[in-house]
């Protein structure tokens, strides 16, 4: 983005999305919420949490809802960042619900939100990125996202076109979406103004920045894993034996 006006700092909340039924990971989510399958031989949440505390983020909110005992047993052992419970059990509320259940634990300022079931290769701060480039004047969100080409584990035809100044839409008949979301986003508690009730996804609040012009993509240095299958899983492994994570 060329603008060179610039609100962006230190984040100091986020969101694990976590509640999931994980049921594109069966089997290997029959027993286990996917946010704790291993790759690597660790939780996929902990690596969530490493890129968290590498942003300087000092409070998680995690919601749940599948196996949330487990979930919740293995994130009381997280001293750092402070980790607060969205509860998710009487019901799932979907992305954006579930979001804006969270937002009394989350604050008044723009928090990043994080899938559990992605990760980027190498050692680049797209989290703080996205923080530094976060503009409040033209944005409500600001996604992290990364190029279909060259992702792995990404099986969509593509979420969104970028303009040059980074802002996001969707393609029209005809068109190619070249980036996907990568579920690394920076958002601003006003997405959530006039939010319906009860579950709802967070494509609804995004159709809405889009039309007034305040979605903005950042793009992702290194390559996106999108661990949502098994499948995908064993790709992943095979990527990080060779070093590249």
């Amino acid at each position: 983005m060329s603008d060179p006006r610039r609100d962006g700092g230190v984040v100091g909340t986020a969101m694990i999305l976590a509640a999931g039924l994980g049921t594109r990971m069966r089997p290997l989510s029959d027993h286990r919420p996917k946010a704790l399958i291993e790759f690597q031989g660790r939780p996929l949440i902990d690596f969530a949490l490493d890129r968290l505390r590498d942003a300087d983020v000092g409070r998680v909110v995690v919601n749940v809802h599948y196996l949330a005992d487990m979930l919740e047993a293995h994130v009381a052992g997280v001293s750092a960042p402070e980790i607060l419970i969205s509860d998710e059990r009487t019901g799932l509320l979907d992305t954006g619900g579930g979001i804006a259940n969270a937002l009394p634990l989350l604050g008044e300022a723009p928090f990043f939100v994080v899938n559990a079931d992605s990760v980027w290769t190498g050692d680049s701060p797209n989290l703080a990125r996205l923080a530094a480039h976060w503009d409040d004047r033209a944005m409500d969100c600001l996604m992290l996202i990364a190029p279909v080409a060259g992702s792995h584990g990404y099986k969509g035809a593509g979420d969104f076109l970028a303009d040059e100044a980074g802002r996001l839409r969707r393609a029209e008949a005809g068109e190619a979406a070249p980036f996907a979301n990568t579920g690394y986003y920076l958002v601003h508690p006003r997405l959530f103004d006039a939010a319906p009730a009860g579950p709802f996804s967070i494509n609804l609040l995004w159709d809405r920045a889009i039309a007034a012009g305040r979605l903005s993509g950042m793009e992702l240095e290194g390559t996106w894993l999108h661990i949502g299958t098994p499948e995908a899983l064993r790709e992943a492994e095979q990527i990080a034996h060779s070093g590249a994570v």
